[in-house]
């Protein structure tokens, strides 16, 4: 009798909020946490050598874009008492982020960062996009660029972490296999949506528009034996001028 032949069972993709409330229940893509990244912990040493607690103090604001269990807010609640809001299209992360919050001067809400936003002009010092707003399209990420300086207090800082195009193997096969219909752009293998992914100067010139850049860190290229083993990142700190 011949053998059958071996076929793969396909995992079944679950597209925007449904991926990321199966992650953040169930989870199986990512590794999810709930402490603060080291890039982000980074960017707080480096802003408090910069300015002391001129932003990092209870009278500021923050808003973090795509927080997911809230892990970077309530970090900046529980060290330096800021208060502020987190947006994520997770229904499942923002009740994860609301319980862990508790006692914390923090507000969550469901939805995507496509769009506008209901908060007043100038009223916040620190604006969070941590690997988030590379899911949106061009117009929709000139929209949150420009609700995030709009936002800002002059001298507020956004701290801005997406995948970086540059020698990274990863990028040039998805973009290669599975190119979307925006230039530099794929449908991600996982969720099935279309990604963006920057060449630092293309994401320099996007964000000088309303920020003056001052300081960017790029992970290494994790390259081993002609193989890409690691992602490559770019975190930048971009600042609201003063004037």
């Amino acid at each position: 009798m011949a053998k059958r032949p071996f076929i793969r069972k396909q995992k079944r993709k679950r597209h925007g909020a449904t991926f990321w409330d199966f992650e953040y229940t169930e989870g199986g893509h990512l590794k999810l946490s709930d402490k603060p990244g080291e890039d982000f912990l980074k960017f707080c040493r480096w802003l408090e050598r910069q300015t002391g607690r001129e932003i990092l103090n209870p009278t500021s604001a923050v808003v973090d874009f795509g927080c997911g269990n809230g892990r970077h807010l309530i970090h900046l609640a529980e060290v330096f008492g800021m208060h502020g809001t987190g947006y994520d299209i997770s229904a499942s992360a923002i009740k994860l982020a609301k319980q862990a919050s508790e006692g914390h001067n923090l507000k969550y809400e469901a939805r995507s960062i496509a769009g506008t936003f209901p908060l007043q002009d100038e009223s916040h010092m620190l604006a969070l996009d941590m690997m988030t707003s590379h899911f949106l399209n061009k117009n929709e990420r000139e929209t949150l660029r420009d609700e995030v300086c709009r936002l800002l207090k002059p001298g507020g800082y956004l701290f801005m972490k997406t995948h970086l195009r540059d020698g990274d193997l990863h990028s040039k096969r998805l973009l290669e296999s599975s190119p979307a219909k925006e230039d530099g752009s794929y449908i991600h293998p996982v969720m099935g949506v279309p990604e963006h992914v920057y060449y630092e100067e293309e994401l320099v010139e996007f964000l000088s528009k309303r920020f003056t850049i001052q300081k960017i860190y790029r992970s290494h290229k994790h390259i081993a034996h002609g193989k890409a083993r690691k992602r490559r990142t770019i975190a930048v700190y971009a600042q609201k001028p003063l004037w």
